[in-house]
């Protein structure tokens, strides 16, 4: 495992020396912002909690259905003008999914009521989009301080940890999609099969984010009396 990360860090930085180190920090802001047709995360959470009559577990559901739909269709990020600049330099498959997953985590932390505009809280998005096992390792191997909801209520912001968690994003987020191709090249030569394996694959690879996350960034909100 640890080689393959490495390898993954290694191909990330050739893929565009200037951009790889900021890509994942570019693509959250965009997440939370909205770009394109993609509204802001907040809004679209808030939009689900309408359509769920107020019922914050349900409306992370739908919001976990929703993005595992859009990460799994393919040429999603082609629509979205904003994020083609750094498509340019980075495959737009990882573009594409980085910006989901990262829209999806958002909307999960700003539903139990987390402030998207902190730092500590946009590490904590970032942290989520690894994955349960990768966050156990790198806090075992002392990469990572702690977990997502540590990250997210710690009484200090950590600056060491933002380009610590984009070097880690970047090579998870490469090391996925390299591995996939793999398999992708082989399904390929069936018609059809091959991107029906890429889209399945991104849609699965994000729901198990926004389970995640759901799981880990835990309600903040005060109780209403």
């Amino acid at each position: 495992m640890g080689l393959r990360r490495d390898a993954a860090i290694t191909a990330g930085a050739k893929l565009a020396p200037q951009v790889v180190s900021g890509f994942v920090r570019t693509i959250l802001d965009q997440a939370i912002d909205g770009v394109g047709p993609l509204r802001s995360a907040a809004a679209s959470a808030d939009g689900k909690l309408v359509d769920h009559g107020g019922d914050v577990e349900r409306a992370i559901t739908g919001l976990i259905r929703l993005h595992a739909g859009l990460a799994g269709v393919q040429g999603f990020v082609t629509n979205l003008g904003g994020v083609i600049a750094v498509a340019v330099a980075i495959p737009a498959n990882i573009v594409g999914v980085t910006l989901v997953q990262c829209h999806l985590v958002a909307g999960i932390a700003h539903l139990r009521g987390y402030d998207l505009e902190d730092p500590r809280v946009r590490n904590a998005i970032l942290a989520c989009m690894l994955g349960e096992d990768t966050v156990a390792e790198l806090v075992k191997k002392h990469r990572l301080p702690t977990s997502p909801m540590a990250m997210a209520t710690s009484p200090v912001h950590d600056p060491v940890l933002d380009a610590t968690l984009s070097k880690e994003v970047t090579a998870e987020l490469v090391g996925r999609t390299t591995g996939r191709r793999a398999v992708t090249l082989v399904a390929r030569r069936v018609p059809l099969v091959g991107g029906a394996v890429g889209g399945s694959s991104d849609a699965w690879a994000t729901w198990q984010v926004g389970q995640y996350a759901a799981e880990e960034l835990r309600e903040r909100r005060h109780p209403r009396r």
